[in-house]
């Protein structure tokens, strides 16, 4: 296998059956109940469960390819979400995650699809907390959502490795602990918090004060410079100046580091790199949008005809 042929592969999110389509399509094929390919290795940027049809197949279909060592899948905000909903934490008597009616509505689907298989349930669990935070790989580098040099650096010198303990996410319950900033920033990204009393209704529903931002701007200066999600600001707030504290909190990944990829943002429109370094395969599959993965051999500059996508499978995988 080519050490640096790796299919990188956006959010899954329960589209199993469009993941299979995906994954024919790079050339991959079912050998005893796991697909993999004569000289590349698979790499999924996380959020394989949640929101779509067919969960639990997706999950047993990335976990074979895992467990056989024919892809790799780092921690997505949706899998950080899953263990936080089932880690209680003594000291403050309360689950990482609380038990209230948006992070139900966000495991919704996963939990019913594994209601009456709790025994696989608990199993998953334990996987999943043995994924990979980032990939560090000598030519490339993969992140759910946000590549930060300094907290990824810090993290490996004072606890070695890319995989987090049981006890480092109960830490991260503390808002104001390095787990949480670490957790935070690399499975949700960066955001700035919107003006006092404005709030964003997303098409998921939910009510945001903050809204996502770039971490690769180069000298941004308004809120449009820096702004990156599928739901936008309101006009007026878009030419709004950066403060010099908004700008401080920003990152800026320099086009001469090796190229990243990311998930997470629910792009649509036709696939392309972001900058010659970046690349988010995230184009909202489970939204009736596609599924992208990128064919990456080594190159240090990202290019928009080594995309690869399928549509999602409209009489199978169709999103809740």
């Amino acid at each position: 296998m080519n050490d640096l042929a790796y299919d990188i592969i956006g959010d899954v999110h329960g589209c199993a059956f469009t993941l299979v389509k995906l994954l024919e399509k790079l050339g991959y094929r079912d050998f005893n109940g796991v697909y993999q390919h004569p000289s590349r290795k698979a790499i999924f940027v996380g959020d394989i469960l949640d929101r779509g049809p067919h969960i639990r197949e997706a999950i047993a279909l990335v976990k074979a390819m895992v467990d056989a060592g024919v892809a790799e899948c780092v921690m997505g905000n949706h899998e950080y979400n899953a263990l936080g909903y089932h880690i209680w934490l003594p000291d403050q008597q309360r689950y990482l995650r609380d038990h209230n009616a948006r992070n139900h509505r966000l495991l919704n689907a996963t939990l019913e699809q594994y209601k009456k298989y709790p025994h696989e349930w608990e199993q998953v669990l334990k996987w999943l907390q043995e994924r990979p935070l980032f990939l560090n790989l000598p030519a490339c580098r993969v992140v759910h959502a946000c590549w930060d040099s300094d907290l990824i650096y810090t993290y490996e010198c004072n606890y070695g490795g890319n995989h987090v303990s049981r006890e480092f996410l109960m830490e991260s319950g503390e808002e104001t602990s390095f787990a949480y900033l670490l957790m935070d920033r690399l499975t949700r990204g960066t955001d700035i918090a919107l003006p006092p009393g404005i709030e964003v209704v997303g098409r998921d529903g939910f009510s945001r004060k903050q809204f996502r931002t770039k971490f690769w701007s180069t000298d941004p200066q308004t809120y449009a410079d820096v702004v990156f999600q599928p739901d936008p600001l309101p006009t007026y707030l878009m030419n709004t100046p950066l403060s010099k504290s908004e700008r401080k909190c920003l990152l800026h990944y320099s086009e001469r580091e090796v190229p990243v990829f990311v998930g997470h943002y629910w792009l649509t429109g036709v696939p392309a790199p972001l900058t010659p370094n970046v690349a988010c395969l995230d184009y909202s599959a489970v939204k009736y949008g596609r599924l992208v993965a990128y064919r990456f051999d080594g190159e240090a500059v990202l290019s928009a005809d080594k995309f690869v996508s399928v549509a999602v499978d409209m009489k199978s995988d169709v999103g809740h």
